[in-house]
This record gives C-alpha cells, sequence and structure tokens, in this order.
C-alpha cells in the first residue's frame, strides 16, 4: 500500500511538473505513455530490452560466478589471498569508463568486450564480500564434514552455500543494480542495439519522449526482477541463518 502512494505521489509530481514546464523538457507521463506504446507495438522496444537484459544476464552470471569462486578461495587460503589482494585492489579502484574504453580498443566493438568490460567492474566488489564470507565460516561445521566424510558437493550444499548465503545475497543486491547500469554505458559508447543505444539516439535527437520511454520500462524491469527474485533469495537466506541460530 505505502509502495503504491509513493508511486502515485510521483506520478502526480510529474504530472504537474509537466504542466510548469516547457513539454520539450519534460514530457508529461501519458505523452510518454504515447511515445512507449508506438514502440511497443512496433517490436522495437522489445528488441532492444531483450538486447539489453540478455547484456545485464550475462556480465552478471559471469561476475557472480567467477567472483564467488575467488572470493572462496582468496578467503580460505592465505597464500592466494597474498598473491591476488593488489590486483583486487587495482581492479576495485579503476574508474568504470576507463575499463570499458580499453576494452574496446583492445578487443574492438564487440558482446565479448562489452559483457567482459561490465564483468570485470563487478568482479572485485564480489570477490572482496565473498572473501569476507569465506573467512567467516564456521569451524565446527567443517569438523562435522569431516566426521561424517562429507563429499564436496555435500560440502557445497550443506555447509559452505547456506553460510555464504547473506553474502552472496548482499553482491548480488548491489551488483544487479550496478551492472545494468554500467552494460547502458556501453551500449552508449559501442553497441548498435540496447536501451543504452535507444537513451543515447533520444539524446542526440534531444527527445524526452523518447528517453523516458525506453528508460522507465526498463528500470521498472530491473524492480521487477529485484522483487520477485532478488529478495525472495535474501528472505530464504535469512530463514535459514535463523533457524540455524
Amino acid at each position: 500500500m505505502i509502495r503504491a502512494l509513493s508511486f502515485i505521489s510521483l506520478f502526480i509530481i510529474w504530472q504537474i511538473g509537466a504542466w510548469l514546464s516547457d513539454p520539450r523538457r519534460l514530457p508529461g507521463p501519458f505523452i510518454v505513455a504515447e511515445t512507449f506504446i508506438g514502440e511497443a507495438q512496433s517490436g522495437a522496444l522489445l528488441t532492444h530490452l531483450l538486447a539489453t537484459t540478455l547484456r545485464v544476464s550475462a556480465a552478471f552470471l559471469l561476475a557472480m560466478s567467477l567472483g564467488t569462486a575467488i572470493g572462496y578461495m582468496m578467503g580460505r587460503i592465505k597464500t592466494i589471498d597474498r598473491l591476488l589482494d593488489p590486483w583486487t585492489v587495482v581492479l576495485l579502484n579503476i574508474p568504470a569508463l576507463v575499463v570499458i574504453v580499453l576494452s574496446y580498443i583492445w578487443f574492438g566493438l564487440t558482446e565479448t568486450a562489452a559483457i567482459g568490460a561490465v564483468a570485470l567492474n563487478k568482479l572485485p566488489n564480489v570477490i572482496i564480500t565473498i572473501r569476507e564470507g569465506a573467512r567467516s565460516l564456521s569451524q565446527e561445521f567443517e569438523d562435522l564434514a569431516a566426521v561424517f566424510n562429507f563429499s564436496m558437493m555435500n560440502r557445497l550444499r550443506h555447509i559452505i552455500i547456506p553460510q555464504l548465503g547473506p553474502y552472496i545475497a548482499a553482491t548480488m543486491r548491489t551488483g544487479l543494480s550496478l551492472v545494468w547500469k554500467l552494460v547502458l554505458i556501453v551500449e552508449l559508447l559501442g553497441r548498435s542495439n540496447g536501451i543504452g543505444f535507444q537513451i543515447n539516439l533520444a539524446f542526440q535527437l534531444f527527445d524526452m519522449r523518447l528517453l523516458l520511454a525506453y528508460a522507465l520500462p526498463f528500470i521498472a524491469f530491473m524492480l521487477i526482477i529485484e522483487t520477485f527474485l532478488v529478495q525472495p533469495f535474501e528472505q530464504r537466506v535469512s530463514r535459514w541463518r535463523s533457524n540455524d541460530s
């Protein structure tokens, strides 16, 4: 109910702002809706939304899988931690735009360069968070797994992943928001489709209707993923920790 009221309030403020300003700078919600319907009916909106969603998914999964594996090893093996920690700090402090531009220069304006640049920007955040989680793993559970001679798969399923769950959930929440923003940048700079490409086109044409017609549905789509995928996973992890305590 509160969320609905907040969205209604935002809609009203937007409409009032549109009445008081130049419609070329701030078109009203109904005007944007007309543009949105036109883009949706032509199929262009779905095409660009699908392209961006695939890039977000690929970069997110790549960063999460590599970051989780590397972070776990750094948290459990001191030699690997000392070896990779300087590189993690370097990656953490390199501006995202520099990584994206270098990727395009070195590897060309390709999907691999775009997805790799986004994943590389997210990777150090995942590594650091998972490393802290790996350092806090309970030794009692490890000893219990050794006593019952757990296989590696059982250790992962029943010992390691449940304890790393809160850290993975935190990384997923912050990571998804970062990844989709970076994907828009790589599309703006070097792709010929996607929401970022369309936003760049709208900027060149100074067409606020087109810009909002593409930006707002994509933001809404990301909110849906956050609400129905990320938050339920986080709640499931929280229930496991509550039962464990």
